[in-house]
């Protein structure tokens, strides 16, 4: 069974920045698309960014498109996602989670993925 840590969240000032990490428990990861998604408090899980199994693509919602980075380290079965630019309405629960389709592409949506971290929260401050 695959499990995903999330770890980097925190309280930041808008305007800020933030990189969060997602390590995986195992090695075959690295050939799984990731995705970050977000939930804030009475709104439903949000798509939030995508990655290819090697990391030669990059999906990204229109709400942080331009201020987000999604990458990843294979060697340490990790993907990072950096935050810049941070707003007040960026403030949720994050969420990584891991596609089992080898070799697949960057997804949006929440059904495709079958692994799912505990989630890391995240405070934007006015």
């Amino acid at each position: 069974q695959v499990q995903l840590v999330e770890s980097g969240g925190g309280l930041v000032q808008a305007g800020g920045s933030l990189r969060l990490s997602c390590a995986a428990s195992q090695r075959t990861v690295s050939d799984y698309p990731m995705g970050w998604f977000r939930q804030a408090p009475g709104k439903e899980r949000e798509f939030v960014a995508a990655i290819n199994w090697n990391g030669t693509s990059t999906y990204y919602s229109d709400s942080v498109k331009g201020r987000f980075t999604i990458f990843r380290d294979s060697a340490k079965n990790t993907v990072y996602l950096q935050m810049n630019s941070l707003r007040p309405e960026d403030t949720a629960v994050y969420y990584c989670a891991a596609d089992r389709l080898r070799y697949g592409g960057a997804e949006s949506r929440a059904e495709a993925y079958d692994y799912w971290g505990r989630g890391t929260q995240v405070t934007v401050s006015s």
